[in-house]
């Protein structure tokens, strides 16, 4: 999914919510969705739906209806209290008790309003109503089980309007601070989905209030679709095949369970821990892939899989802009989940992230400037040597021939071949020119006369990446040859393919394979090849993954995709 579809998805999302959250409140109305009938001289609750407002208060079928509307339908016996004041004992001072006096009237009693009335009472939505449940009907009093419910109509989803407009703020205030480039040129393609998937829930809340069962199942597919458009955007970023294939997957299934279970509850009674549920769910569709983003998702414990190198800065915003609309599902109810956590990442962003960040680049400058100045290096001594004293050789070889001398001769054009080997690795002219195929070709040439056995190169290079990348991979091709040459034994094979997108490379050999001690600190177990290689493919962006295979044998790979 390319970043236009994924901005036209959040925005559609979006403009369904803002217009349908907004007419609710407009035109919204509680529903009650209660039944009442008759049985004998009672008026009862006949139905309730599950997901109701009156289900939520309490009322369950076959409880006997006391007042309705306002109207008194059975006067309920009451205790009786003396009105006339009580004396206080004038030696103590205390009061006596305040105790009834009897019961009135001494059974339930069914108030008489005439059919007419009646019949008009129940043929309405009822508004207000009390009800008691009738096994407690003749145990007295004391024994009432109460329950009423209370509705005028508008008020409650009304209510909701403040959090609708918080949202629209929300939309806007994320929206412009992203799109303006304030939170880091990274984030910006992010403006769009982020502000969806944390104002959407805002938008969403009076569909929720209104106690509706389609209001809340198109609430919770709202919702969850505002979150597809942020997960696709973070999966993108995620460089590991398999990660993002496993994001995804987790991503898909959050996803799948949020709207299932948003959907089939909406007609069925509440259960325990729902609520948990469907906030799990609803939060893991973009927070997974933010984890698989600033990651990579570590799939195993084996010591010799490859470890992301440091991105600080761009690992800490994958996982906190992944976490937000987690929080912003928990926050239209309570704002202050909301607002502590974005205070926490203006101040962590302000006094940690970013001065590490500065750090982090400042190092990274600084090692890209070092291979810089070393490849410059490398050309002025390939120069220096091709200008100087392969000249001089070349002389010394004619003036040996010419005196006869077919052994020094000899000996000087060896010495001149050798020279000229060390000028191409040094300046790589036939890379300049020809690319890192043929460059590769020459070196595996080269490497099959030292390795003993054979060296095979597998190509397909249709396309040339930039120079820079071109430099890296033959860079760690050499060292990884040389190793493998060192380390290792032949069979070796080299495979290098390019495309629009990207170019891979990878060397397996046949030998007893890394210790994974040296994958993990080949710094300072003195395998400074495996750190060059490493800093090579941070300096284009490339992944490099060196393991062992469990049959024996090293392997080492680069894939670099372009941007």
């Amino acid at each position: 999914m390319d970043q236009r579809t994924i901005d036209r998805l959040a925005a559609g999302v979006v403009a369904v919510a803002l217009v349908v959250g907004l007419a609710t409140i407009a035109f919204g109305r509680y529903q009650n969705e209660i039944s009442l009938t008759t049985s004998g001289e009672y008026v009862v609750v006949s139905e309730v739906e599950p997901r109701s407002k009156a289900a939520q208060y309490g009322l369950r079928p076959g409880m006997i209806v006391t007042e309705l509307d306002g109207i008194t339908l059975v006067r309920l016996p009451q205790y009786v209290y003396p009105t006339v004041e009580r004396t206080p004992d004038p030696v103590t001072g205390e009061s006596p008790p305040y105790e009834p006096t009897g019961i009135e009237p001494a059974q339930p009693t069914v108030v008489d309003i005439g059919p007419a009335e009646l019949e008009m009472l129940l043929s309405t939505e009822p508004a207000q109503l009390t009800a008691v449940d009738p096994a407690s009907l003749a145990a007295g009093p004391e024994a009432y089980s109460w329950t009423q419910l209370y509705d005028d109509g508008v008020d409650g989803i009304r209510a909701t309007l403040p959090t609708y407009v918080l949202g629209v703020a929300l939309l806007m205030l994320v929206g412009w601070w992203l799109a303006s480039g304030r939170a880091g040129e990274s984030l910006r393609p992010l403006a769009t989905a982020l502000a969806a998937a944390t104002a959407v829930p805002f938008l969403a809340r009076p569909l929720e209030a209104s106690w509706d069962a389609p209001l809340l199942a198109l609430g919770t597919i709202l919702v969850a679709l505002a979150m597809v458009p942020l997960a696709a955007a973070l999966l993108a970023r995620i460089d590991d095949e398999q990660d993002r294939r496993f994001a995804g997957f987790a991503a898909a299934g959050c996803a799948v369970g949020a709207l299932v279970i948003g959907v089939a509850v909406s007609g069925s009674p509440p259960w325990e821990g729902e609520g948990w549920a469907r906030w799990a769910l609803a939060a893991g569709i973009p927070f997974i892939p933010g984890l698989g983003a600033a990651g990579p998702i570590r799939r195993t414990s084996d010591p010799t899989m490859p470890v992301a190198s440091g991105r600080l800065l761009a690992s800490t915003e994958y996982a906190v802009i992944g976490a937000t609309p987690g929080v912003a599902l928990a926050s239209p109810d309570h704002l202050w989940p909301l607002v502590l956590w974005l205070l926490m990442i203006l101040l962590t962003g302000r006094f940690t992230i970013r001065p590490l960040a500065r750090l982090a680049t400042r190092a990274v400058l600084q090692r890209d400037l070092i291979v810089a100045a070393t490849e410059a290096e490398r050309a002025r001594v390939a120069a220096d040597i091709h200008d100087d004293a392969l000249q001089e050789l070349t002389l010394l070889v004619h003036r040996l021939d010419a005196a006869g001398d077919a052994e020094g001769a000899e000996i000087a054009r060896t010495v001149s071949d050798r020279l000229r080997a060390i000028c191409g690795d040094l300046r790589l002219p036939i890379l300049d020119d020809l690319g890192v195929g043929p460059a590769l070709d020459w070196l595996v040439v080269r490497i099959e006369r030292l390795a003993g056995g054979e060296v095979r190169l597998e190509r397909s290079d249709g396309t040339r990446p930039p120079a820079d990348v071109e430099l890296a991979f033959f860079r760690v091709a050499q060292e990884a040859l040389a190793n493998a040459v060192k380390h290792g034994k032949p069979p070796i094979l080299v495979r290098y393919a390019t495309t629009a997108g990207g170019a891979t490379l990878s060397i397996d050999d046949a030998g007893p394979g890394i210790e994974p001690e040296a994958r993990e600190g080949g710094d300072r177990a003195g395998h400074f090849g495996l750190l060059n290689m490493q800093q090579r493919a941070e300096a284009i962006g490339a992944i490099l993954d060196v393991r062992r295979w469990p049959s024996g044998g090293t392997h080492v790979a680069l894939d670099w995709r372009a941007r």
